[in-house]
């Protein structure tokens, strides 16, 4: 059985991942199609996280009441049919009320997909795997979207996004259901489980996250238009780079769940030196120097965000364990505003004189700061809790 699950939650993170920077990847093109600014076409990423953030907490707990893998089909659907629709006409307006409304859908597939992980196979380094792929596949969709530039145009990101959601919902049909569960009386509405969660100090893991998945997300997906614009660097060349900054993290996802496992004692360190060397590797690559040393930086850069991502989520199930869904949902959508703030802020940095380099700069140092805020060892699940009854959530 944990075969056919681990395939059906690779899936999910397939579409999401694709998702992510699939505009990214040809964002001049995007934005002469619909003859808008940089800054506009940032905004269509910024618009799917919107809703992506919004839909975490009721996903959670819908997650928790019918299971992971029913939602994640419905958020498949979802993805697929707003790409189709976004297919349709050159219009801006469409463009952005597509890309919102696949958030919807990406919001319930990432989180139900990892939801689906940990009931159906239960460990922190199937997490990580989970993680990996989701978080590699924005990697391949930066170097092979621009592939389809030249037949597709501006389409290019929204057709092979429909295409494979297609393939996606296929693989979860044939994946083994989940159990719902039993969850607490008096949450049912979205605002319950944000005060019965808040009491947990999951605040460190919610930064932690937001530096080394939403800054690592903001990175890739101008990462191209930085090097584009420094005059060195041939699309393909920039798109195999930008790719590097989320490709690496296949490596480490699964690799932080390994050592929280076999190697708790050296964890934190780990995680406290990969928050340093992100926001380092990222500067670097603010300097567009000569391309070998970027193709290190942006290997530097996802190495760093994919080691921090099976502590942020098994920390975040082990601290409510009645509703696992829901605190995995709520680290992970405060920490998607980090990429709604930055995307656009990113975006109009390229109309400074530095060309988008004081923006990845910012970025740099806002994650290597993320350090100082390194989750204790008992946060991170390395710990067992203190035995005492859990406070029931707050009623409504």
């Amino acid at each position: 059985m944990r075969l056919p699950a681990t395939v059906g939650a690779s899936a999910a993170g397939v579409t999401v991942g694709w998702q992510v920077t699939s505009v990214g990847a040809v964002a001049d093109t995007v934005a002469q199609g619909y003859g808008v600014s940089l800054a506009a076409v940032g905004l269509l990423t910024t618009a799917m996280f919107v809703t992506h953030l919004i839909v975490q907490l009721p996903g959670g707990r819908l997650i928790d009441r019918v299971g992971a893998r029913v939602v994640a089909i419905w958020g498949i659907a979802i993805v697929g049919s707003m790409n189709a629709l976004a297919l349709l006409a050159p219009e801006y307006g469409l463009g952005l009320t597509a890309r919102a409304l696949i958030g919807l859908g990406t919001g319930l597939t990432f989180i139900a997909g990892s939801d689906y992980v940990r009931s159906m196979v239960g460990s922190a380094f199937a997490q990580g795997m989970y993680g990996g792929i989701n978080l590699g596949m924005g990697g391949v969709a930066l170097a092979v979207v621009p592939l389809f530039e030249g037949s597709l145009g501006w389409r290019a990101p929204f057709a092979t996004g429909a295409a494979l959601s297609l393939v996606s919902a296929a693989a979860l049909l044939a994946s083994p259901a989940d159990r719902a569960r039993r969850v607490e009386s008096g949450t049912s509405r979205a605002t319950a489980p944000m005060r019965a969660l808040r009491p947990l100090g999951l605040s460190p893991l919610v930064l932690i996250h937001a530096a080394s998945f939403g800054l690592n997300v903001v990175v890739a997906n101008w990462i191209v238009v930085l090097l584009e614009r420094a005059g060195d660097y041939s699309t393909r060349t920039a798109a195999i780079i930008g790719a590097l900054t989320l490709m690496a993290g296949v490596i480490t996802r699964p690799l932080g769940g390994w050592v929280m496992r076999e190697h708790p004692d050296r964890a934190r360190a780990l995680i406290g030196l990969s928050l340093l060397s992100g926001g380092a590797a990222v500067v670097a690559l603010a300097s567009a120097g000569p391309p070998p040393l970027m193709a290190l930086a942006g290997i530097v850069v996802g190495l760093s965000a994919g080691f921090p991502f099976a502590a942020a989520f098994t920390g975040a199930a082990k601290a409510r364990p009645s509703m696992p869904g829901t605190s995995v949902a709520y680290v992970n959508a405060l920490a998607s505003i980090a990429i709604l703030v930055g995307m656009p802020l990113v975006g109009l940095s390229f109309s400074l004189e530095s060309d988008g380099r004081i923006g990845f700069i910012v970025v740099g140092t806002l994650w290597a700061l993320t350090v100082l805020a390194l989750p204790s060892r008992r946060l991170l699940g390395l710990e067992p809790a203190p035995s005492q009854p859990e406070q029931p959530a707050a009623r409504t």
